[in-house]
Formats: C-alpha cells, structure tokens, sequence
C-alpha cells in the first residue's frame, strides 16, 4: 500500500519514528487497535529517539506490550520492524528456537522522495502463522481485510497529519 504526501520525507519521517502504542499510536482506528488511546496529531519532540533494536509496543487496556522490533532503521528513508510473538502476544526471542504456535512477521515502511519534493511512503510487509492450519485461516480470510482497512486508514490519516504539520513554523504552539 502506498501514499503521496504533499511534504518531504523529512517532515513524515517523525510520525513514522513515534509509531506505537506508547508513543504517537498507530494513526488508525484507534479503539481498535490502540486501546482506544488517540493517537497523536502532532509531532512529538520526546517521541523521537527511535534506535535500532528498540521495541515498538502495542497498547493493550493493561498498558503498553513489546511488538515490534526495530530491524533496521535508516533516518528518512526506510523504518523495519520484526515481530515474533506467541499466539498471546507475548514477545519471543528471536535467537532461541519457535515454539509450536506462533506468529513472525515484518513490516516496512518505506519513504522516496519524489522530484517535486513530496514523498511516496509505501507500507509492505508479511505475516506467518503456526501451526500450518492456523496460518491458513487467518492468512486467507481474517488478515487480508483487517490488515487493508487498518493500513489504509493508517495512510490516511498520516497523510492528512503530515501535510497539516508539514508546513507549520517550528515555534508555534501547535
């Protein structure tokens, strides 16, 4: 799935770094996917210090829950993120061998600059679910259509904040 934004990848590279449900949410819909938390509509400067090898969390009514891992993370370009996880949500380790039952997967998000000085960010990815039958079902007929509704609204609702921000001057109260 992918969007043009009418600013430069340097001004959507921020919402991308503070993904997540301890930070700026999921900018999709939030009571389903972020415990009905709101997610933001600005950038957040405390939200910024995203590294390699950092967990994007999930916000569940209990609070926050390790995701996603920061795979790879190229400043204004390019966020990875891996997730491997038992079939409750809990976080596995990658370098210990998968248990029966779970689900790994990975998520890119992907920022090119367009010679009018927009950016075209392009969300991709794979999920995997065992055991094998499991993975069918969901594969087939749960995840394909959640997956595009929650994106697609993602994207929306990225590019509407973006371009509303986009062009803000840095000092205001915004």
């Amino acid at each position: 799935m992918a969007v043009t934004i009418n600013a430069p990848p340097g001004k959507v590279w921020p919402w991308l770094v503070q993904l997540g449900g301890d930070g700026g949410g999921w900018y999709s819909w939030d009571r389903l996917d972020n415990a009905g938390r709101k997610s933001a509509e600005r950038v957040h400067p405390e939200w910024q210090n995203l590294a390699r090898g950092d967990y994007v969390k999930y916000m569940r009514r209990d609070g926050p829950v390790d995701a996603w891992r920061v795979a790879v993370l190229e400043p204004n370009r390019f966020l990875g993120l891996h997730g491997l996880s038992d079939l409750r949500g809990r976080s596995l380790d990658a370098e210990k061998p998968r248990p029966s039952a779970y689900t790994e997967g990975l998520w890119g998000f992907l920022l090119n600059e367009l010679p009018d000085g927009r950016a075209r960010l392009v969300i991709g990815g794979y999920q995997t679910f065992r055991p094998k039958w499991l993975g069918r079902f969901l594969d087939y007929w749960l995840y394909p259509p959640t997956v595009w509704i929650m994106q697609a609204r993602m994207l929306a609702v990225l590019k509407r904040n973006v371009e509303q921000m986009a062009f803000v001057p840095q000092n205001s109260s915004n």
